[in-house]
């Protein structure tokens, strides 16, 4: 499928006011949040050196502008990078908790919309292929239901 990219992110700005500055704003905002976070920064510390950090800014800044913009400025690979990783449910949470913070904090009410609904995707993304690289549950605990399965009486009350 073929689309105009220019076009697309001329829709995605006008609509919600997101530019390559307010994504440097948000990244740079977030990450100096998640470097002071007493249940992030391990996870952060143990991967990414302080020497690294400004190359890590600069690459999370291409992915958000791929992410949120449609860029294409992003090459990496995400779910490989975080495959290995020791981490639990919860620690995305808090991800998603500091994200949301600091994208209602730094950018207006539609781009933090439209940040927060790409963030959560993401996050339950990685949640998963972490799951399946490691098979082990997270320790969410999900309530899965077929969509097309009749729901039965007791599934109705809930």
């Amino acid at each position: 499928m073929q689309y105009d990219r220019a076009a697309l992110q001329a829709e995605i700005t006008a609509r919600t006011g997101i530019d390559a500055a307010m994504i440097r704003r948000l990244v740079h905002g977030f990450y100096a949040k998640v470097r002071a976070d007493p249940i992030l920064s391990p996870i952060f510390a143990a991967h990414i050196p302080n020497a690294r950090w400004p190359t890590h800014l600069e690459r999370m800044c291409a992915f958000w502008s791929s992410v949120a913009l449609a860029s294409g400025e992003y090459q990496g690979r995400p779910m490989q990078a975080h495959q290995p990783l020791d981490v639990q449910a919860s620690d995305f949470d808090r991800w998603l908790e500091v994200f949301r913070a600091t994208a209602q904090d730094l950018t207006p009410p539609a781009a933090a919309d439209h940040f927060i609904e790409r963030a959560e995707r993401i996050a339950m993304s990685l949640e998963a292929g972490i799951e399946a690289h490691q098979s082990r549950n997270l320790g969410r605990v999900r309530a899965f239901h077929m969509p097309f399965a009749p729901l039965t009486p007791s599934m109705k009350e809930a």
